[in-house]
């Protein structure tokens, strides 16, 4: 008799365990409302991985099956193409362009700053609503349905070479860098002053030629940067993914084509002046290689950033590069004729 409470008590027991069991499951494994967002990034984007690796880990973490993310790619054809739509269904303003940027319900979200500071929140809202469905997002439905079972919700970063994502642009990139770096240092080390101040009228034709078509090129990629548009592209590189990367404005703000347009404009003015006499003409004709000369530097710079930083070749960039250094190869200064002829007379004095 005293042996049968144990039955009861054993049964009680086991039922308040179980109910404990069921109370602590953490929510990463309970049953319930999920929260459903899209977060486009480029593999290459340092701001990207901030958000990546720092940010939604601990989310995920929390909230487990109740938290599903899909990261897609812009740098990709596919993710591209869902980049462009996701700006045209959410009407994202042009100062708003780039990745990182999270789509969370109608919620629009941009950069390593925005998204951790909103995100939480919103979360946590959508949870207590009974949860939410994938942005409407035209193509995103069929875009998942194409992935592989094993990327999951949740597609894992790539690391890989940012010069490997493209060897073939890659290596125009790296060709055309390293020419524009001799061309650079070959011009300094041939300056030979004083210098001729008339420039032939080949050269200021040429000048004017190249400038011009500089102009177009930089006012194309303008057009792109701030109208979102989709680059028409060659068969060799990805200019989409290089417009649609941080570094496409200067500071985050100013377009690099526009800075483009500012300096063959720059260029056109110099010219046209050092045609006048005086201390003015004077000036111009000084400015007008110096501007060839920092255009080249700062196209070296944006020319490094697209093999081995952003992982894409723009080829109308790298057009603009190569006719920044023809300006700067027929800007030039060439030393003086009187030099030469000091010389000889100096010689001959002999």
């Amino acid at each position: 008799m005293s042996h049968t409470p144990r039955g009861p008590l054993a049964l009680i027991i086991s039922l308040f365990t179980l109910l404990f069991i069921m109370t602590s499951v953490s929510p990463a494994r309970a049953a319930g409302p999920v929260a459903h967002a899209v977060l486009f990034y480029s593999p290459t984007c340092p701001h990207c991985h901030i958000v990546m690796e720092q940010v939604l880990p601990p989310l995920q973490e929390h909230y487990g099956e109740q938290l599903a993310i899909v990261n897609i790619d812009v740098t990709q054809s596919d993710g591209q193409a869902l980049y462009q739509a996701a700006i045209s269904a959410f009407a994202i303003g042009q100062d708003r362009l780039g990745v990182p940027t999270m789509i969370f319900g109608q919620d629009v979200m941009v950069g390593e700053q925005e998204i951790p500071s909103r995100l939480p929140a919103l979360i946590v809202a959508a949870l207590s609503a009974g949860g939410n469905s994938w942005p409407a997002i035209p193509g995103l439905d069929e875009w998942m349905r194409t992935q592989t079972s094993s990327s999951g919700n949740s597609e894992p970063v790539v690391q890989q070479s940012a010069f490997k994502r493209d060897p073939l642009g890659s290596g125009l990139a790296l060709t055309l860098l390293l020419v524009m770096v001799g061309s650079a240092v070959a011009v300094l080390i041939n300056l030979r002053p004083p210098f001729d101040r008339e420039l032939p009228t080949w050269r200021e034709r040429a000048i004017l030629g190249i400038s011009i078509v500089g102009l177009i090129v930089a006012g194309y990629l303008s057009f792109v940067e701030l109208s979102g548009s989709a680059a028409v592209c060659g068969p060799v590189g990805d200019c989409n993914a290089v417009q649609q990367s941080p570094y496409a404005r200067l500071f985050g703000v100013l377009p690099i084509g526009l800075l483009g347009i500012a300096g063959y404009l720059a260029i056109i003015a110099a010219l046209i002046v050092q045609r006048q006499r005086g201390q003015i003409g004077d000036l111009a004709a000084n400015a007008l290689p110096v501007f060839a000369f920092l255009g080249v530097v700062f196209s070296i710079y944006l020319t490094f950033l697209e093999p081995f930083v952003i992982g894409a070749v723009c080829m109308w960039c790298l057009s603009s590069a190569v006719l920044m250094t023809a300006l700067l190869w027929v800007s030039a200064p060439r030393p003086a004729p009187q030099i030469r002829r000091g010389k000889g007379r100096r010689a001959g004095a002999h």
